[in-house]
């Protein structure tokens, strides 16, 4: 049941995504054109994504099960240091550079276009060097 919700929940952001235009790499990168032709909708997106999100934050706090039985796994680590930081900016700069951050970008893999297939294919291997580089670390 629980993959299910998972995949009816991705679906529904996916639908989110798409339907403000976020899925468009020159809407996020007008967000980001301050000096320019700055376009405000993401921070719109954005303000009613956190409308929605803190209530349901709230309630979590609150809960040691979800509500479908699982056990409640939110974050506890609430210290700001230098990886986090600079995996931040790492991040902001590539989504600034491409237009695209995760969530839109594999939404975007079903246009079948090569700039989010390029962009999720340098995602994954972000990721696999980064779980490379823990597990030597981890040693």
């Amino acid at each position: 049941m629980s993959i299910v919700v998972a995949a009816l929940s991705g679906l529904l952001f996916g639908i989110g995504l798409i339907l403000s235009g976020m899925t468009d790499p020159s809407k996020v990168q007008g967000f980001l054109d301050l000096a320019g032709h700055w376009d405000p909708s993401l921070a719109l997106v954005m303000g009613g994504a956190i409308a929605v999100a803190l209530p349901a934050f709230t309630l979590a706090r609150r809960r040691s099960h979800a509500v479908l039985g699982e056990p409640m796994q939110l974050p506890a680590n609430r210290r700001l240091d230098r990886r986090l930081v600079l995996g931040s900016l790492l991040f902001g700069a590539g989504w600034g550079l491409a237009g695209y951050c995760p969530g839109p970008a594999l939404t975007s893999l079903a246009t079948g276009g090569l700039p989010p297939m390029l962009f999720v294919g340098a995602m994954l291997a972000g990721m696999g060097w980064f779980e490379l580089a823990e597990r030597r670390g981890a040693r």
